[in-house]
């Protein structure tokens, strides 16, 4: 899904993150996001 992505479009993606988020919020929502991709990988194999 992931392998046509290159670093220019990962530092676009990062900026737009910024603008949308803020400087504060994003270690919040990586955080949340690491936590649902935990939760997801322990009810497949549950």
């Amino acid at each position: 899904m992931f392998k046509n992505i290159g670093s220019t479009e990962i530092v676009i993606i990062a900026v737009v993150l910024l603008v949308l988020f803020g400087g504060k919020k994003i270690p919040e929502l990586v955080r949340g996001i690491g936590e649902a991709i935990r939760e997801f990988r322990k009810a497949l194999k549950g």
